[in-house]
């Protein structure tokens, strides 16, 4: 009866889960954080490394040494740089935004190439059809330039010098961005995809050599520089499923009183808000429960044994509402989830290893009822 039940199970969940449409949003945007709208921490001062505008801007990171810069209604742009016109644009939507350089080595700028970076909320998925865009504005005293571009990358950058990346960006802007009197425009396109990145890196590509440049004022500083804002990346049909080795939560069968464990659930360090890109994972378990609308389920939560008790307990009981939580915007209803949070109090391995801590670092939900 076992066999026969688990080998129904993985036909079944292999066979529906990637084949309806209403289980996935298709064509949501997978970029968190779009608009820039979500700080991690609060800016002070301006942005003179990479690592501050990674340090501050939620999900988003620089992919190089140079510093992006942000914003917004708590950034104040100090006053020799306001006086080259620096904060003045307003945001297209909501109250902050992005500034990079794109163009100036040839010049001798230090930061002439500035990239930003985010991991998706899904990969790629190779053959599939995606529609991208921005929205772009001048700083009015810099040189116009094109080849503003996207490109996706498998891994992260990390590069910690000031350099360009060289690398062929999969969409990029062929026409001069004029973005005159504080206007943005909108630079949009379609791609199919090639690969199974995760992640997307915002910058130009190419070198000044290649980069067609117009002067757009006639005391125009010696670089480019964009504002960026309101950025999306979505399939477009026909859709095509994620491919992924785990599609089935679980090899075993479902049956009350067992335990299953959440492999590809990411927090930050000390944090218990869900990571964008633990998306995947939560969709099977929103799908398991969506196929037994009846089953009850708690969400338990643990940590190794760094820290003390009460503030692990605390953590491991904030991870697990989250998951909870996530479910119940999904329209799961709040009777059919619990939640826990055991701390360091239940482990599944020796914590004296690194490998034995991770493991013990981790959520997992018990059915209740099926």
């Amino acid at each position: 009866m076992r066999i026969f039940l688990l080998l129904f199970f993985v036909v079944f969940f292999a066979a529906t889960f990637f084949a309806q449409p209403s289980t996935m949003k298709k064509n949501e945007n997978i970029v968190p954080n779009p608009s820039f709208e979500r700080y991690s921490s609060t800016p002070i001062g301006w942005f003179y490394k990479g690592q501050h505008f990674t340090d501050v801007m939620k999900y988003w990171s620089s992919a190089t040494g140079s510093s992006p810069d942000v914003f917004g209604a708590k950034i104040r742009v100090p006053a020799h740089w306001a006086a080259k016109g620096f904060g003045q644009q307003k945001p297209r939507t909501g109250e902050s935004m992005i500034g990079m350089t794109l163009f100036g080595c040839e010049h001798g700028k230090p930061h002439c190439r500035e990239y930003i970076q985010i991991q998706l909320r899904e990969p790629l998925v190779i053959g599939q059809n995606y529609s991208v865009e921005l929205f772009t504005s001048h700083l009015p005293r810099s040189i116009q330039v094109n080849n503003l571009g996207m490109f996706f990358s498998k891994s992260k950058y990390e590069e910690i010098l000031d350099i360009p990346i060289e690398e062929l960006p999969h969409f990029f802007s062929k026409n001069i961005l004029k973005a005159d009197h504080g206007e943005w425009v909108k630079v949009s396109g379609e791609f199919q995809s090639e690969t199974n990145a995760s992640f997307l890196i915002i910058g130009n590509f190419f070198p000044d050599s290649l980069t067609a440049s117009k002067i757009a004022s006639p005391n125009s500083l010696k670089y480019a520089y964009y504002y960026i804002d309101d950025i999306l990346v979505k399939k477009e049909p026909p859709f095509l499923d994620i491919p992924d080795e785990n599609k089935i939560i679980t090899w075993e069968p479902i049956e009350e009183g067992k335990v299953i464990r959440l492999k590809n659930i990411f927090f930050d360090i000390d944090e218990a808000e869900l990571l964008p890109h633990s998306h995947i994972e939560m969709q099977k378990l929103l799908f398991l429960l969506q196929s037994y609308p009846n089953m009850i389920i708690e969400i338990s939560g643990h940590t190794d044994i760094d820290g003390n008790d009460e503030y692990n307990l605390q953590l491991s009981t904030r991870r697990a509402r989250a998951v909870v939580e996530y479910l119940i915007s999904e329209g799961i209803s709040s009777h059919r989830t619990l939640y826990n949070g055991y701390g360091r109090s239940r482990p599944i391995a020796e914590n004296n290893t690194a490998q034995g801590k991770q493991l013990n670092r981790r959520v997992e939900f018990l059915i209740l009822k099926k």
